[in-house]
């Protein structure tokens, strides 16, 4: 009996659960306090007005409300600027 796994024995049934993010609710949709908002690597989309950041980059809601998407410009620091998509929750 050989003690060596035939060659690809080791492959199947190990991929990794899907990461599921994305906009998860849109612009006039109702957010509830602790609604998540966007999943999101790195930072697309910036937190706004009654909404924060959490450490994986998801942006969640601290008030409820109305979600609104907007965008401004960001002056870098090089001097250079770049336009932002701001993410806020507004009062209904």
């Amino acid at each position: 009996m050989a003690h060596v796994k035939a060659i690809g024995a080791g492959k199947y049934g190990k991929d990794s659960r899907p990461k599921y993010r994305g906009v998860k609710l849109h612009d006039g949709q109702q957010a509830k306090t602790g609604n998540i908002i966007v999943r999101q690597t790195g930072s697309s989309y910036w937190p706004g007005t009654g909404v924060r950041q959490g450490s994986d980059y998801t942006l969640y809601a601290v008030t409820a409300g109305v979600v609104k998407f907007s965008t401004r410009k960001k002056m870098n620091h090089d001097g250079s600027r770049k336009v932002i998509k701001i993410v806020s929750v507004v009062a209904a």
